[in-house]
């Protein structure tokens, strides 16, 4: 750890109760190392780190009496000496420093145990034990409970992952663990399963069994609907199946996928599974964004491989983190180096424009133009060239016109981005359509006065979009 000694402004220093062990300020404490303070009584330094989101502040690590001392009796500047932690946990070292002068109570050792495991599930007993002048059974009685939840959640996304088809090398670098654990982990999964199974057959709901056992509905679902044909799980699910080449759906299934930019139904996903997948087929899904094509893979009994800018391993450890990076010296890499090739690809990027403001800024969708249509060119290719001959894809997009100012008369060819423009780049890079499905947006989110001002311009909006699905030969 490095220090340095100078002196700051009283002002800049905060007492940051996430990382202070004790429950509060002893004023009595105060009020007699102010009289020492009167009396020409000289204290030792203070410590303190850089706040990590606040710059010019700092953040108490050890003194916090001498602190509120010093503001009690108008000292305007302390001499502080100022810790770079490199990495070790700040609660812990704060603890250690605590329990000098005065031990911890039992409610402040035991609160500061449970936090420094819940910020940090990798920390020992003994060593939280050490900080806290506490030894290491005492902590593990502290934080039973919590290591059996941490350990539940981790069964739980290690579950998640290897239901779709996540190859246990990966999980294990996902979640930071290795493959033995994985592995371990993985042979206590029936028994999981058993009890889960178990509330399913007293006829328990999904929802009522995901909230007891802490499980995600996708998850229940995939054990519920276990063997079952795709009609039965639709039919389970409460979906009407369409049999033509119009699917309209209105609201995205809330159980399945995050409020998202772009949230598109999974009732959309599923129709797309059912008609151009098997059960146990691998789906590909580069811009996962907010989960619906896994949690509905889980539901409809496929295996997915799911990416995203985003990362997110707390809520979506089966998203793994990657960015496709045009700009790149190589161009466009593929994210993973596996045996396995998807038997579908579904592709519903962040379509250009749109809500731009919305996404990450290095989403596709704010790119210009011509950088947007050069990105789908190589991403086509870049496909081709890591997936099977029979390999389908199910792009899914929309027109793009510049209508929000403009009247349909006036508006002009070279401003938008048509399905023509996107099947003339798919058949240059090899890729043939067999189905254009008409999947249109609800008209529902042009609220009232915003139709009423496209009425009073004659602007024509856009609710169109379509699933184009393609295969390598013509």
């Amino acid at each position: 750890m490095i220090q340095q000694i100078k002196q700051i402004p009283v002002s800049s220093i905060i007492l940051d109760e996430e990382i202070y062990p004790r429950k509060g300020i002893d004023h009595r404490r105060v009020g007699i190392f102010s009289e020492n303070l009167r009396d020409g009584f000289t204290f030792d330094p203070i410590e303190v780190e850089p706040c990590p989101d606040k710059p010019g502040y700092y953040r108490l690590l050890d003194g916090a009496h001498r602190w509120s001392t010093y503001k009690s009796t108008g000292v305007e500047e302390v001499k502080a000496i100022i810790k770079d932690l490199d990495g070790n946990d700040p609660l812990l070292y704060a603890a250690t420093k605590a329990i000098g002068p005065k031990q911890l109570t039992e409610d402040e050792a035991r609160d500061t145990a449970r936090r420094a495991y819940s910020g940090n599930s990798s920390l020992s007993s003994t060593d939280i034990g050490k900080a806290i002048g506490r030894s290491r059974q005492t902590v593990d009685a502290y934080i039973a409970d919590l290591r059996a939840a941490n350990r539940m959640g981790l069964d739980i996304k290690i579950s998640r992952m290897n239901r779709l088809g996540i190859p246990q090398d990966r999980i294990a670098k996902r979640l930071g663990l290795d493959q033995k654990t994985i592995h371990n982990h993985l042979g206590e999964m029936p028994a999981l399963a058993f009890l889960l199974n178990g509330d399913l057959s007293r006829g328990f709901s999904v929802s009522q069994v995901a909230e007891k056992h802490g499980w995600t509905d996708p998850m229940v679902w995939s054990l519920a609907l276990e063997g079952k044909n795709d009609n039965d799980r639709f039919k389970e699910l409460g979906w009407g199946r369409r049999t033509w080449d119009k699917w309209e759906f209105n609201d995205c299934d809330k159980r399945l996928g995050d409020d998202w930019p772009g949230r598109i139904p999974a009732q959309l996903i599923a129709h797309i599974l059912c008609y151009f997948s098997k059960p146990n087929d691998l789906i590909l899904d580069p811009m996962a964004g907010g989960g619906v094509t896994p949690d509905t893979c889980l539901a409809m009994g496929r295996r997915c491989w799911a990416f995203d800018l985003m990362d997110r391993p707390d809520t979506r450890p089966e998203i793994e983190p990657f960015t496709w990076d045009i700009s790149s010296d190589q161009g466009l890499l593929w994210p993973v180096n596996a045996k396995g090739k998807p038997d579908l690809i579904i592709f519903d990027p962040p379509y250009f424009d749109k809500k731009a403001g919305d996404y990450d800024k290095k989403s596709i969708s704010g790119l210009s133009r011509k950088t947007y249509l050069e990105f789908l060119e190589a991403f086509f290719v870049l496909l081709k060239q890591n997936v099977k001959k029979t390999t389908r894809m199910a792009f899914i997009n929309a027109d793009w016109r510049d209508f929000q100012n403009t009247s349909a008369i006036e508006e002009k060819y070279k401003g938008g981005i048509l399905i023509d423009d996107y099947l003339d780049i798919l058949k240059k890079t090899g890729w043939y359509h067999t189905h254009i499905i008409q999947a249109p947006m609800s008209s529902q989110r042009f609220n009232a006065g915003v139709v009423s001002a496209m009425q009073k311009k004659n602007i024509l909006g856009v609710i169109s979009r379509y699933v184009i699905i393609l295969g390598q030969e013509c």
